[in-house]
């Protein structure tokens, strides 16, 4: 038994360190904010206290209309940028040893995905030429 706890004590020690870690990342960001806050100049005027949107000055109402195929491109653009982020590192890995069938369906799995969200493009229209 005396072994257990030096290995569990070794298994906590590094979770302990990952944490010291953490703890020092936080007090890092509270810190800069805290310094950042006390340094700079606060001063109000009307000109900064204006809504400001890409340049213009804001006039009329604040609600806009916006097509929503704008936003069904970008959900095709996000399914064709994962899809190729992820076939290249696993085209590489599927030709090692003892990861042949294991990434073959873990792909498949994933590609399948993938399909569900391309018919779902296609039933809505979006991948028509018209």
């Amino acid at each position: 038994m005396p072994e257990q706890t030096g290995l569990a004590a070794d298994y906590f020690q590094s979770y302990s360190v990952v944490g010291l870690i953490a703890v020092i990342g936080v007090l890092f960001v509270a810190v800069a904010f805290a310094a950042g806050r006390l340094l700079r100049p606060v001063v109000p005027t009307p000109e900064k206290m204006l809504t400001y949107e890409c340049g213009v000055d804001p006039v009329g109402e604040g609600w806009a209309h916006t097509q929503v195929r704008y936003y069904v491109y970008s959900f095709l653009y996000v399914i064709f940028a994962v899809d190729s982020i992820f076939l290249f590192p696993w085209a590489t890995v599927f030709a090692d040893a003892g990861y042949g069938a294991t990434t073959l369906v873990e792909m498949f799995i994933f590609l399948g995905f993938l399909a569900v969200g391309l018919l779902y493009a296609y039933k809505k229209g979006v991948l028509t030429w018209t």
